[in-house]
């Protein structure tokens, strides 16, 4: 992306109007700003080595650190925190989910990750699920893949029709906002993994018989439909990043500078006693990309 392209932040959809809403149709989708991908999912990653293990180590545990500082925060304060990690598969969602919970206490934090909606939550408002779930007074929830399946596979896959992805893109900022004006901490990652990179995980799960369980019919044809979640993607930033739940991408060719990304950036989202800010630091722009900066004016 030139340098001289100046990005603007992303807005939110429109409300529909009661005629449209009338006919049971979604409204046409409205002018939004152009969204690139581009330097974030080509095969130019920023570094040429892989972070050292005894640097990511002590990162990570003062981090974690940290993280229980936010735990005990929520517990007194009765917050909620809810942490969105979506992403291409294979990008390392799971791997950065299992560290975030390393040390938590179990009792006060949840991770969720739902199978396909089943014949009850097909006939439920599309929410309702995702909101069942929500964390309750104290607690933090992290979603492995989230309501955003429906901007993702769904519209890849054609497991909704492009009426319902269209109806999705223009609610969802509605309603982040609203959870958002009612005390929630929503916290939305986007893991950003290389063609190459995702093609090499594919095959060393396959390869073990310990992780071959990972694979499933949507990794079969992920590497097919590149260009297709691509686009979706560009989608979904371009009409759900927000001021008041803003989209932050975790390049993740290397999983540990990921990690320690993903750490850095939900820590320093948060206000709580204690913080650290000098041991937190400044999450590298180079592997933790606010979505604002791939949002380009409408040529």
């Amino acid at each position: 992306m030139s340098q001289s392209r100046k990005a603007v932040p992303g807005k939110s959809a429109p409300t529909a109007t009661p005629a449209l809403a009338a006919t049971g149709q979604p409204p046409p989708a409205p002018e939004t700003p152009h969204m690139t991908l581009g330097p974030v999912s080509s095969d130019a990653y920023p570094y040429d080595k892989r972070l050292k293990r005894k640097v990511y180590e002590a990162e990570k545990r003062a981090l974690q650190i940290e993280l229980l500082k936010v735990q005990h925060w929520l517990r007194d304060s009765g917050e909620r925190l809810a942490i969105v990690f979506e992403g291409r598969d294979a990008a390392g969602k799971g791997g950065t989910i299992k560290r975030f919970m390393e040390y938590l206490n179990p009792r006060f934090a949840r991770i969720v990750a739902l199978d396909k909606p089943n014949e009850t939550e097909k006939g439920q408002w599309y929410f309702q699920r995702y909101v069942s779930r929500f964390p309750t007074s104290g607690e933090v929830v992290l979603f492995d893949r989230s309501w955003y399946n429906r901007a993702g596979v769904e519209a890849v896959m054609g497991f909704a029709s492009p009426d319902e992805v269209e109806r999705f893109l223009i609610q969802v900022p509605q309603q982040e906002r609203l959870w958002v004006e009612d005390g929630l901490h929503l916290v939305k990652l986007y893991f950003s993994v290389s063609r190459e990179e995702q093609s090499n995980r594919f095959a060393k799960r396959a390869a073990d018989p310990l992780t071959r369980w990972k694979l499933s019919p949507m990794d079969a044809v992920a590497q097919e439909k590149w260009d297709d979640y691509t686009t979706a993607a560009e989608a979904m930033f371009a009409r759900t990043h927000s001021r008041h739940a803003p989209w932050t991408l975790i390049r993740s060719d290397d999983k540990r500078r990921a990690r320690i990304g993903a750490l850095r950036h939900v820590l320093s989202q948060l206000d709580y006693p204690g913080k650290d800010t000098r041991l937190i630091g400044t999450p590298d722009p180079l592997i933790v990309v606010d979505a604002g900066r791939l949002i380009l004016p409408t040529d």
